[in-house]
């Protein structure tokens, strides 16, 4: 039980890492006129379990903060997320 604990861990910490890379990589590129990254690619971290650090690079890099599917979608995402765990605990306890 405690590896699957510290896989979850380091993949949370990889999947949350990867949206908050991701989403300074596509500000730095929207300022420099270059191709970009798909809003589907920005938003699937956050559905595999990276939402804090996709909000997180949203507010560190002001990266897609007037888009309403992102300043809503992730939150609400990142709700849904915790009750879920929240729900597994206390079903697995």
């Amino acid at each position: 039980m405690k590896e699957m604990m510290q896989l979850l861990g380091l993949y949370l910490l990889l999947v949350n890492g990867i949206g908050f890379v991701l989403m300074g990589v596509d500000k730095r590129r929207a300022k420099r006129d270059q191709w970009r990254i798909s809003e589907k690619t920005l938003f699937l971290p956050p559905l595999l379990g990276g939402t804090v650090g996709a909000i997180l690079g949203m507010r560190v890099f002001h990266h897609k903060t007037k888009h309403w599917y992102f300043c809503y979608g992730l939150p609400a995402l990142l709700v849904l997320q915790l009750v879920g765990t929240g729900w597994l605990y206390w079903k697995l306890k």
